[in-house]
């Protein structure tokens, strides 16, 4: 069974005023989940918040008490200039940790096999800051609740948002058993400028990363041809748990970027990790929506991980 999560809590992670990453995104993506039938064919879940220690599993004290401090009064920035504060980020930012965390809960309860959280993969912030629109880091906390509560080592992180996963990467480049691997917009071109190719781990962990740059202009046909790299690359790092950060801004005609994928390559994706998350771990694989700016894009590729992780044998 496949878990999709979906409530207003959710949607409420979105920033006011014209802000590239709005309130609006989840209702984009659900009106076209609708229009697909996909209702009834997975388990829709509402919102969950987390706790503020699970919050501290990842970030700083100072840092939650800044987000929450800001979330009262909803001004000022929580980095600097790309995330501002609104009444409510705090709330809103626990329900996109909590959602992550409760599904995989239910993955590794036997609730469900695997999940969909559309708001979530905030890839960019740090331990001790928010970036790139992202307050908490859904997937940093993830990782370390899987390590402390569920006693799951080997992760595997794989990333094709147009950004480099920068949030993820520096938090885990020492650490052997995050398998990490990264295809995005080169960063030459494109914030936050990191994930060169020579990026493979630090000391330990040398070797278990992988950032594939890509130039802008990249369609299809240059993702399926470094494909083959990733799948290897995680079925040689045998994980225990697979995460999907489906960003949806790589798809052609994003305001933001300048990759080239059509929304097939999403589907693609998500089809080929759920078959290899179910010949390595069991099935258990948590998909995130991460960017994606331009709404018909967005709504198109999430819709395309769902329908991918339904029944990927049979596609």
């Amino acid at each position: 069974m496949l878990r999709v999560y979906h409530g207003a809590e959710l949607g409420a992670y979105g920033f006011p005023g014209g802000h590239p990453f709005g309130p609006d995104r989840l209702g984009a993506f659900w009106h076209e989940f609708q229009a697909r039938g996909l209702g009834g064919r997975v388990e829709v879940a509402p919102p969950i918040s987390c706790t503020r220690q699970d919050l501290l599993r990842f970030h700083t004290v100072a840092y939650v008490n800044l987000v929450e401090r800001l979330s009262a009064t909803g001004y000022g920035y929580l980095d600097q200039g790309d995330t501002p504060a609104f009444p409510g980020i705090y709330e809103a930012g626990r329900h996109v940790v909590g959602s992550v965390l409760d599904a995989a809960r239910a993955i590794l309860g036997g609730s469900c096999r695997r999940a969909f959280i559309p708001i979530a993969g905030l890839h960019h912030a740090r331990r001790d800051s928010a970036a790139g629109f992202c307050v908490f880091n859904d997937i940093g906390v993830l990782i370390e609740w899987l390590r402390t509560e569920a006693g799951v080592r080997r992760i595997a992180y794989i990333d094709i948002d147009a950004h480099h996963g920068d949030g993820v990467f520096y938090a885990f480049e020492d650490d052997p058993d995050i398998i990490f691997a990264d295809t995005h917009e080169d960063g030459r071109h494109l914030y936050p400028g990191t994930g060169d190719a020579s990026e493979t781990g630090t000391g330990a962990a040398a070797g278990t990363k992988l950032n594939i740059p890509l130039p802008a202009e990249a369609d299809d046909t240059v993702f399926e041809a470094v494909w083959p790299r990733i799948e290897e690359f995680v079925r040689e790092g045998t994980p225990e748990f697979v995460i999907l950060q489906a960003g949806a801004d790589s798809v052609a005609g994003d305001p933001l970027t300048h990759l080239r994928f059509s929304p097939a390559v999403h589907g693609f994706a998500a089809r080929r990790l759920t078959l290899l998350a179910d010949e390595l771990c069991d099935g258990r694989m948590i998909a995130t929506g991460g960017g994606g700016y331009n709404r018909a894009n967005l709504a198109e590729a999430w819709c395309n991980v769902v329908e991918n992780m339904l029944a990927p044998a049979a596609r």
